[in-house]
This record gives structure tokens, C-alpha cells and sequence, in this order.
């Protein structure tokens, strides 16, 4: 089958070629599905550079979501279904295997390019604002990134829980975006102290960061009291200063997780968790997937650096 490789085993964009590899065999409980589209994401970028080396177990090859036709059944998949899957690795390619319990059926009305851009950010963003952060219906919820593919399905997941939502971006178009995307308040990070704002609007509850960095004590600020900060990267600088007072005095709680390296059991619960509680509100239409960009998988290296350059607003994928 065709996949994506990366010369050398990493470096930059222009590192990713496509190379004939041998088609993977599904084992115990796992499917075969044909891939029609696969979703593009960080820690992609980051696999790609040599920096997140994918877990025991897991292909080599880059892709952590595909949306295709199930060839080889198990569980309660057939030969002919169409899914969407949460992989270990291996996304970028003709074929790809995944564990049964963690690909969910395409919801209604989604061709597979759209079903692609769902399953990585989905998972991640129910495991860490509604689950470590404990996001309620009435709350104040805030993120960074706004514009990114987990922060347009953040926007979305949190305001069909019925929370109130202030998204951050850098620039006043993205700004603009996020308040299109459902946002009831925007905030341009370029000329604006989001903590401020936050402070304006009586504080949050809930923030999801994948910035740290600088970005750290001004969420500290931005928090009321019982506030969760929750972190999922940190592109503005891993290591911050925690001033320990002031967590106790407002009773923050500071958490942050992976998926990626989650054991197979736990992945199959959250996948059970987001069908139940989150494909409703996509077969409802209050979850919208929003798709910057559709790359045939022969253009990996230029959709990877799209995605590095920042400008996309949404999902970035990979077309077969």
C-alpha cells in the first residue's frame, strides 16, 4: 500500500515522501479499515521531528485519526461499515488498523474528510475539559488557541453543554472566527490581557491551555475561585513558576493530559463516553466540523506545513 514515510526518520516537512509499505494485519478484537481520509495534527509535527516517538506497540508512521470503510470486521464491526478511528499511528496510509472499541460510527450527513477531523480533537477535548476539568452547564469556560482544531471543537463542545464560552486568538480575524464558531466573547491575545477580560465577565471556571509559558499566570488570574487549568501543550514554554499561595488561597486545581500513550482500556471508555454524549450533539447539528483544508496524502509535506504556518482555522486533512 502507499503511505507516508518520513527520509531519514525525522525532520522537516520536506522529509515526508510517499513510499510503498506493506499492508498491516489486523490482530484480536482489531479491524482493518480503508483509509479515505485522515486527519493532520501536532503531535504529528512533532513525530515528524523527532520529538514525540510514538508509544510501544504502535506503528512508526504518522496518523492519529482516520475516517474510511471497514474491510476486515470485529466487534461490533462488519466488512462495509463506515468509520471514524482513533489510531496508535499508521493514519497516513492506503490501509490502517485499529483497535474496535476505538472507531465509532460516521454520524449522519459527514462524508469521510469531515468524519477525519473528529475523533483526535473530540477525544481530547472530552477527556480534558468535560473529564479533569469537570465543565458544567452554567459555567464560564475559557480557550486558547481558539481557532486551532481543538479549540473550534472546544468552542462547540463546551457551548452545547451550556456553558459560557471566551475564546482567545492571536489576531482580529481569528478573533472574528471564534465569535462565528459560537464564542460569546473573543478575545485578540495580540492586543488584549485575556485576564483582564476574564476578571470583566466575573472570572472563569474552566481553562483549556495548550500554550503555557507566559500565558500561565495570567490564567491563574483569569480563574475564580475552584477554577481548573487544564493543559494539553505547551508551545509558549514548558516550565513556568507556580506561585503556591495562590493556588491555595483560590483553591485551583492545575492538571494537564495526554491521549496518545492512554492504555487501549481507557481509550475504549472515553470512545464509549464521546458516542454517547457527544455524537448526539453532532447528529443535532450543534457540532460542526470545521475543515481549513483538504490535502491529497501525496501532499503531506505541504499540508504539515500549512499547519506549522498557522494560519488555518479548523482541521487540516489528508485525502486518499
Amino acid at each position: 500500500m502507499e503511505a507516508i514515510v518520513i527520509e531519514g526518520g525525522k525532520g522537516p516537512a520536506s522529509a515526508l515522501r510517499v513510499a510503498r509499505i506493506a499492508r498491516p494485519e489486523a490482530g484480536s478484537g482489531q479491524i482493518l479499515i480503508a483509509v479515505k481520509a485522515a486527519g493532520v495534527n501536532r503531535p504529528d509535527l512533532l513525530q515528524r521531528l523527532g520529538l514525540y516517538p510514538p508509544p510501544p506497540g504502535a506503528p512508526v508512521t504518522l496518523g492519529l485519526e482516520v475516517a474510511g470503510e471497514v474491510v476486515e470486521g470485529a466487534g461490533r464491526w462488519r466488512a462495509g461499515d463506515h468509520v471514524c478511528a482513533l489510531l496508535g499511528g499508521g493514519g497516513y496510509a492506503g490501509f490502517a488498523v485499529a483497535d474496535a472499541r476505538h472507531a465509532l460510527p460516521i454520524p449522519p450527513g459527514l462524508d469521510f474528510t469531515h468524519a477525519a477531523s473528529l475523533p483526535e480533537t473530540v477525544f481530547t477535548v472530552f477527556a480534558n475539559v468535560f473529564e479533569h476539568g469537570a465543565l458544567k452547564a452554567g459555567e464560564t469556560f475559557m480557550v486558547h488557541g481558539a481557532t486551532s482544531g481543538i479549540g473550534v471543537t472546544a468552542i462547540q463542545m463546551a457551548k452545547a453543554a451550556g456553558a459560557t464560552v471566551i475564546a482567545t486568538a492571536r489576531g482580529a480575524k481569528k478573533a472574528t472566527e471564534a465569535l462565528r464558531l459560537g464564542a460569546d466573547i473573543a478575545v485578540d491575545a495580540t492586543g488584549e490581557d485575556f485576564a483582564a477580560v476574564a476578571a470583566a465577565h466575573g472570572g472563569v471556571d474552566v481553562i483549556l491551555d495548550m500554550v503555557a509559558g507566559d500565558y500561565f499566570p495570567k490564567n491563574l488570574d483569569a480563574l475564580k475561585t475552584g477554577g481548573r487549568l487544564v493543559h494539553i501543550a505547551a508551545l509558549g514554554g514548558g516550565k513556568v513558576e507556580l506561585p503556591i499561595a495562590k493556588m491555595m488561597q483560590k483553591r485551583l486545581i492545575i492538571t494537564g493530559s495526554t491521549l496518545r500513550p492512554r492504555s487501549a482500556e481507557e481509550k475504549a471508555r472515553l470512545a464509549s463516553a464521546v458516542e454517547r454524549v457527544v455524537w448526539p450533539w453532532v447528529a443535532e447539528g450543534k457540532i460542526k466540523c470545521v475543515v481549513d483544508r483538504a490535502f491529497p496524502l501525496a501532499e503531506a509535506a505541504q499540508a504539515h506545513e500549512w499547519l506549522e504556518g498557522g494560519a488555518h482555522i479548523g482541521k487540516v486533512v489528508l485525502t486518499l
